[in-house]
């Protein structure tokens, strides 16, 4: 359900960088969302599509591109993918150190917008 809010941040974003370039249409909006988000792209788009029926953004699309886990070495800061998923320990591919900080991967915003 935290979806809607962030649905509703981002229409707000987008119609009001409409409305400053004189944009007839929003036709779709690119998101960039954190592998470590729990937003689900299917959700956000709904709340979307409900949220913007009445507006300029009707019928835009969302593509959802998700952001990989990027992490630090805190001891020789390496920066390095991980795939969350697969991986149950975390150790710095360079050093072998296991403290790290998240450098990527949470993050959600919006990254362009195609308009008419």
């Amino acid at each position: 359900m935290h979806e809607l809010p962030v649905t509703e941040s981002i229409l707000n974003i987008v119609l009001s960088h409409a409305r400053g370039n004189n944009v007839r249409k929003i036709v779709r909006i690119n998101l960039i969302v954190g592998e470590l988000s729990d937003l689900e792209d299917e959700w956000i788009q709904r709340y979307f599509d409900y949220l913007s029926k009445d507006t300029i953004a009707r019928d835009a699309k969302l593509n959802i591109i998700r952001a990989p886990v990027i992490l630090k070495c805190d001891a020789c800061a390496n920066e390095f993918q991980v795939d969350i998923k697969q991986q149950k320990d975390i150790v710095c591919p360079e050093c072998s150190n296991t403290s790290c900080s998240l450098v990527s991967g949470r993050e959600y915003y919006i990254k362009d917008m195609e308009v008419q």
